[in-house]
């Protein structure tokens, strides 16, 4: 009997900048939530708050962007018991893997990445010392991305084309690092979104808030009408026959509208459509799509308190897969306990050379750390989700019971890892039942993960 396939785990980054619009929409929101739904995929979401900085020196505008950003992915259907959806800055082990990473990454790989030679560039024709305002952050971005990757060992990341050389960087270093520590890392491939919808703007240039010429996607019914009402359009009268090639109203409509659809629209514009009779009919078509969602949004924008917990449990979820996977990854480098398990010493402590001490640390467990217990968050055939701790033998110490929300389980887990065996008391009746011997191994491994 065969075993079922792994899943193929697909990662997306959405970075905490701006407000989502029209063209983020149907470009990545609505296929990827759409995407999400498979069964085959482990999909993995996360709110790029880190690479933010970068771009945005304005604290007010990283959380209002997160908050709607957040607010939209989860109003557009993307549901966060099916999915990984966290902030990026809630996993202080994609930072921690960010400096391993560094440690292997050769400056001359980041000097040729697109970003920091394109602040060159400008500094060159502006005459000034070619890193003038480039920041180390500009300057590392690549390896932040590249850990933000390989912390799960992704298969595929979704991209434009101007992101491949990023996914190829993310090759190259997880490549130099297993060559030297052994293999640990998957080499993300590159899944270009050559399909991906292309929205153009109230000026007829493509969407973006570089230009300035967005449509919000949650505002409301009277201010997407007014922004609609605003698109340009040419000076034929209401009877003159229309192209729909080059017309944002038709491109925009498009994107939202059946083929059945289109083609009625496609046929209005031969019949001398009026401009304003077209504005209105994409108006409609817009807000039949939208509108269901739009109480849903403002609904969670007007509860950030609700976002909140949304994201922590979910960052919580994706530290209990982080968190020991970058701890494996320190074992390999060397970033080891004094002490082996069992009480053994190692190295030159032990009485040995210095070189036997190196090579027990390459070759055996005895140069080796203490394994750790791990939270482990799992969903059952009844549909309930569930969490447990393992020692490291696998044996478990604690075993809830059915939630019915994911994030309820993460909280749980939140709470066991912040008051260690002093929180069972408040979960008591999720947790499955402990004798004293079951407890007194559970406050063991408690205190041993929070050491």
């Amino acid at each position: 009997m065969t075993s079922p396939a792994a899943p193929l785990r697909v990662l997306t980054g959405i970075t905490t900048t701006g407000i989502p619009h029209l063209g983020n929409y149907v470009g990545a929101i609505r296929p990827s939530v759409a995407a999400s739904r498979s069964p085959s995929v482990q999909s993995y979401y996360f709110l790029a708050d880190l690479h933010a900085l970068i771009k945005c020196p304005d604290p007010d505008r990283i959380q209002e962007s997160t908050l709607a950003i957040a607010s939209s992915w989860l109003a557009a259907g993307l549901d966060p018991d099916r999915v990984h959806f966290y902030r990026q800055s809630d996993l202080p082990e994609v930072s921690e893997l960010m400096w391993l990473l560094t440690c292997v990454t050769g400056k001359g790989l980041l000097n040729r990445a697109h970003a920091y030679k394109a602040q060159k560039d400008v500094n060159l024709a502006a005459g000034v010392d070619p890193d003038h305002d480039v920041t180390a952050g500009l300057f590392m971005y690549p390896v932040l991305m590249a850990a933000d990757i390989l912390i799960f060992n992704a298969h595929k990341v979704p991209v434009g084309r101007d992101q491949v050389q990023h996914l190829e960087i993310a090759r190259d270093i997880a490549q130099r690092f297993n060559h030297q520590y052994g293999e640990l890392f998957t080499l993300p491939e590159v899944s270009i979104e050559e399909d991906v919808a292309t929205l153009p703007g109230l000026d007829g240039r493509k969407m973006s808030k570089s230009y300035d010429n967005t449509i919000p996607l949650f505002s409301s019914r009277q201010q997407l009408q007014k922004a609609i009402a605003s698109i340009l359009t040419d000076s034929r009268l209401p009877g003159e026959p229309k192209e729909t090639e080059g017309s944002p109203i038709f491109q925009i409509y498009q994107a939202f509208a059946t083929p059945e659809e289109t083609a009625t629209f496609r046929q209005a514009f031969a019949d001398g459509i009026a401009w304003s009779d077209a504005k209105a009919a994409l108006f409609e078509r817009i807000d039949l799509e939208i509108g269901p969602m739009r109480e849903r949004y403002e609904a969670l924008v007007g509860n950030p308190a609700e976002v909140e917990a949304i994201l922590k449990a979910g960052g919580e979820r994706a530290r209990d897969i982080a968190a020991p996977f970058v701890a494996k990854v320190k074992q390999a480098v060397g970033l080891r306990r004094l002490v082996a398990t069992g009480g053994g010493r190692t190295g030159a402590a032990a009485g040995g050379s210095r070189g036997d001490s190196r090579g027990e640390s390459r070759g055996g467990k005895a140069g080796g750390g203490e394994a750790l217990p791990v939270f482990k968050q799992y969903r059952e055939s009844d549909g309930l989700f569930r969490f447990k701790l393992v020692d490291a033998h696998g044996a478990t110490l604690v075993q809830s019971r059915g939630y019915e929300a994911a994030r309820d389980a993460g909280r749980a887990v939140a709470a066991l890892k912040a008051g260690g065996i002093d929180a069972l008391a408040g979960l008591a009746d999720q947790i499955e039942p402990l004798d004293e011997a079951g407890r007194q191994r559970l406050a063991e491994g408690l205190a041993q993960l929070l050491s």
